[in-house]
């Protein structure tokens, strides 16, 4: 073994996907990631919405994952809002 061969890592080269009838790329499976829910139905709700992209193409799924993040931002903004607040003579208890 020369000293060039020693110093370059060896990586494992990945397999060929076997080849399809026709030639087509095979279509989007689903990844089966679970996802648990978390209490907050607006949030599982917006989690949820992440299995649309199991069943869309590579470029569908960024627009799936810009909603589910603009959705969840708004929920976590939400959180942060000050209540305004009610008239001088509302009292809740």
């Amino acid at each position: 073994m020369d000293d060039a061969s020693a110093a370059e890592p060896q990586t494992p080269v990945a397999p060929e996907p076997p080849a399809v009838p026709g030639g087509e790329p095979a279509g989007p499976t689903p990844l089966g990631v679970g996802r648990t829910a978390t209490g907050h139905a607006a949030v599982d709700a917006l989690l949820e919405r992440l299995g649309d992209a199991d069943h869309l193409p590579a470029d569908g799924h960024l627009e799936v994952y810009e909603d589910v993040h603009r959705g969840l931002r708004d929920t976590l903004t939400a959180l942060d809002a000050h209540p305004r607040p009610g008239s001088p003579n509302e009292h809740r208890s």
